[in-house]
């Protein structure tokens, strides 16, 4: 408001000289405030006394306004996708306001409102007649008095504690002498201070109209879809028909028998009559206007205006995200609570990082290929996208609709309120399995501990993996049985060939070799723990992804590793506009370096690997325009849950088809639009990337060193016929890990080595596994029978069954020897089985004795 001198005596003027003109009036006003001084038999300028040194210092505080939620368009223009209020209400300017409703305000509710100091003398003498005959003081507030009275209810409704709201409320509504008296004096301290037009327009700005409708903008919004400078004749008198008794005469309950449409809004249109009435005899308008008002039917345009986030569509989720956001921030109150409370009241303009373009990919892509629900199982889809190296959240949807209310949400599966893709604190479920996408953080593990993706384990399945180290918890025995998807046969899988082809065992091989907290604390590190806030499993079930986690927090650790390893948190605001006008902080992302670049490099190249050569193909292959793009699928036992994560350099998505409640194998689920349930992660995810793509493009990865590529490679000893505890001895000496292979058939002394894989020398890497397999001792080794003549191969080879073979030759000395035998000789081959030998024979046409050519005479010549 703009100041305005006013002097004490002026402001009084008119209260004074109604006390000097009159005893009997100075006596009713003495009455109308301070009745117990009255009948004490003090005077009136006595009272007038008492009535100067109250407080007339009114502070006025912002009103409260409803807050706003805004994504941007592509253009840069805000698109508001929800909005929250306690009371409807937009403030606006003076000129914003049409000049049929303050002429209205000023005939209907204060007609000497620009000739009196606050207080209208004429209207306060009817009061005090009214307070004489009824015993409460009622009736002849000014406008400046009714004004003053908003105000106080404003900073009631300010409180957050309901107890205290609801007494301060009483104390500044309670129809007593001594309230009236002090909003009298506080009026004519408001008059001191502020302009006329200012106290008007203020006025306009704070009056209820009904409801939760507070202001002349909502108001018009509300009840005819205008603005307040947009408002004509008759529709200015309804609204301000509305100020004098908001029950009786709104506008927004049609089947009103009183004031409804089957009457013509009967109350609202008399009060509106008067009103237009009083206009005229003010000459605030022509006859001509009054009558073409008064003949106005009244129909209002109820406008329900946007609250909650309900009123966001497919961006709902995101929504409560940003609200949830809010609610945690310490900057908006000291409790959630006042947060909220603070919110809905504080008038801020919040601008979000939502991204339209993909925003409706997602949404668009979750209504083709997941339904609400199927059957009996009730499905959920989800999809987040967020920004690489900013956290900043782009897209966020789900495959229901959304509500807070239980009568909309309970026994009906189309609607939830919860968010699936958050932490339970935000709003969110208490997660869901991320199944294979979790590995990442075991490969991570496994690549900072020095291990390197070429790499091998044991991977073979089995019940019994033996005692896995723990730091955190102790370390613990585990059985369990885990199998691969594919049935994938291999002992010995690379950490590469493990993550390309999602190998459970190979990471189960891995996990054994690491500390189980450690995998713990890299998943921590990249931003994602358990949805229910507990602290993560670390048993080795969860290296397969066993905890329930929120998606957000999958891509926010994807977009770390596409980040060369620095994971920054999720972030959906990128601006904030308070009440006032001027900008807040927004709460702030917090990076961590979450690996070295150089480990980061490792991981991002087995993760291209998995979308070029592995279960991310099908994806990558749909992606358009495909840039350089890293990825991990997941699938949960029983196929009860599908993934897809990934990410390019600037954006990473997560995808997900889970099971709110049942069971059910989602391969079975044929008929879903394009294929079956298993695979619409692979239909969603190009969608939204191939969005994402063409708008943010996408760099290549770092490159991947040797030192995470190859490990140190050394030579595995020859140890057949060593002892087992000599070999292993030998094996960890060298740097290998040891698995005994069992027992197998051999012709080495039975107890030792038969065998090793990889086998004697051959080269393996410093860490990898060396299987050793014993000997029973069963086979014969079988002799060296080549070059010895058939005879003697038949001896030799006695306790064998002897299989010939004949082979061409031209060289009489081979004849009858044989050439080559199978199997070689030094192998070990049961007794009675069979040895093949291979004899020479003259081939056809060659001569048995052949002798030299003789040769001529040295000399050249004969003898003459």
């Amino acid at each position: 408001m703009s100041a305005k001198n006013r002097t004490v005596s002026g402001a009084l003027g008119g209260f004074l000289g109604f006390v000097g003109m009159s005893a009997v009036a100075g006596v009713l006003v003495a009455a109308a405030v301070t009745p117990a001084l009255a009948l004490s038999g003090m005077t009136a300028t006595n009272t007038i006394n008492m009535f100067e040194s109250l407080p007339d210092y009114l502070a006025i505080d912002q009103l409260a306004q409803k807050s706003n939620i805004y994504a941007t368009n592509a253009d840069g223009s805000p698109l508001l996708l929800a909005s929250f209020y306690d009371q409807n209400r937009v403030e606006v300017e003076w000129d914003a306001i049409s000049p049929f409703v303050k002429d209205a305000v000023i005939a209907g509710e204060d007609p000497r409102f620009y000739e009196h100091g606050g207080i209208d003398l004429e209207g306060t003498v009817k009061g005090v007649v009214s307070t004489v005959a009824t015993g409460t003081a009622r009736g002849g507030s000014s406008i400046t008095q009714q004004y003053v009275k908003n105000v106080q209810v404003q900073k009631c409704e300010a409180l957050a504690d309901e107890k205290k709201r609801m007494s301060c409320y009483d104390t500044a509504t309670e129809t007593t002498p001594d309230r009236k008296l002090k909003e009298m004096r506080l009026a004519i301290g408001v008059e001191k201070q502020y302009a006329k037009d200012d106290i008007l327009r203020q006025y306009l700005n704070i009056t209820g109209f009904g409801g939760t409708v507070y202001g002349i903008e909502s108001a018009a919004n509300y009840y005819y879809n205008t603005t307040a400078a947009g408002l004509s004749l008759a529709q200015a008198a309804s609204l301000v028909a509305i100020v004098n008794n908001p029950v009786k005469f709104q506008l927004d309950n049609p089947d009103s028998e009183t004031n409804g449409v089957a009457n013509g809004y009967a109350a609202n249109k008399e009060r509106r009559d008067y009103i237009l009435g009083e206009m005229l005899k003010y000459q605030k308008i022509t006859q001509e206007d009054h009558d073409a008002a008064l003949a106005t039917v009244i129909e209002p345009t109820i406008t329900e205006p946007s609250t909650g986030c309900a009123t966001a569509g497919g961006s709902a989720y995101f929504c409560s995200l940003v609200v949830n956001t809010l609610q945690n921030d310490p900057s908006f109150g000291e409790d959630e609570v006042t947060r909220m409370a603070n919110f809905r009241r504080g008038g801020y303009e919040i601008y979000t990082t939502l991204d339209l373009d993909l925003q409706n990919a997602a949404e668009t892509t979750m209504k083709k290929h997941v339904p609400k629900q199927y059957g009996d199982w009730d499905v959920g889809g989800v999809i987040t996208s967020v920004e690489v190296g900013t956290g900043r959240v782009l897209a966020m949807t789900q495959n229901k609709d959304y509500s807070q209310d239980p009568a909309v949400t309970e026994n009906n599966n189309d609607y939830t309120g919860i968010n699936y893709n958050t932490n339970y604190n935000e709003g969110g479920s208490l997660g869901f399995q991320p199944g294979s996408t979790y590995k990442v953080f075991t490969l991570a593990e496994w690549l900072t501990q020095g291990h390197t993706l070429n790499e091998r384990v044991d991977s073979r399945r089995k019940s019994d993996w033996g005692v896995f180290k723990n730091s955190c918890e102790g370390n613990q025995s585990y059985v369990f049985n885990p199998k691969n998807d594919a049935n994938e046969p291999g002992n010995n899988y690379s950490a590469l060939q493990s993550t390309i082809d999602s190998i459970n065992t190979g990471f189960i091989g891995m996990a054994k070799k690491l500390d189980q907290c450690g995998i713990a604390t890299m998943a921590n590190s990249f931003g994602v723990g358990r949805a229910d806030l507990k602290p993560l499993e670390q048993g080795p079930s969860a290296v397969l992804g066993t905890n329930e986690v929120a998606p957000l927090s999958m891509a926010i650790a994807f977009a770390g590793i596409a980040n060369n390893g620095l994971s920054c948190s999720p972030i959906v605001i990128d601006r904030i506009v308070g009440g006032d006008g001027t900008d807040m902080t927004p709460p702030q992302t917090k990076c961590t370096q979450a690996v070295t670049p150089e480990v980061d490099a490792g991981m991002t190249y087995a993760m291209q690997k998995v979308m070029t050569e592995g279960s991310g193909r099908a994806s990558n292959s749909a992606t358009s325009p495909r840039v350089p793009m890293i990825g991990k699928t997941g699938t949960t036992d029983g196929n009860k849950d599908t993934w897809m994560s990934g990410a390019s350099s600037k954006v990473a998505t997560v995808i997900g088809v889970v099971s709110v409640t049942g069971d059910i194998n989602q391969r079975l689920v044929d008929d879903w639009e394009g294929g079956t349930a298993a695979t619409a992660r692979h239909r969603m995810w190009p969608e939204v990337m191939s969005v994402a793509n063409a708008k943010y493009g996408g760099d290549a990865f770092a490159e991947a060193s040797n030192k995470v590529l190859q490990a140190v490679q050394i030579p595995v000893p020859d140890l057949r016929g060593k002892s087992m505890s000599e070999a292993t001895s030998t094996l960890t000496s060298a740097g290998f890990d040891v698995v005994d292979g069992g027992v197998t058939d051999s012709e080495m002394p039975a107890g030792t080595v038969a065998r090793t894989d990889p086998a004697g020398g051959n080269s393996a890497s410093r860490g990898s596994t060396v299987t050793v397999y014993s000997s029973n001792g069963v086979l014969k080794i079988v002799p060296d029978v080549v070059g010895k003549t058939e005879a003697e191969a038949t001896s030799t080879l006695a306790g064998f069954s002897i299989a010939k073979q004949e082979q061409d030759v031209t060289d009489p000395k081979q004849v009858g020897t044989v050439l080559s035998m199978t199997p070689t000789a030094g192998s070990g081959a049961a007794a009675g089985s069979a040895v093949t030998i291979v004899v020479g024979k003259l081939a056809a046409g060659a001569k048995p004795d052949a002798k030299p050519d003789a040769k001529p005479d040295a000399n050249g010549g004969g003898n003459g």
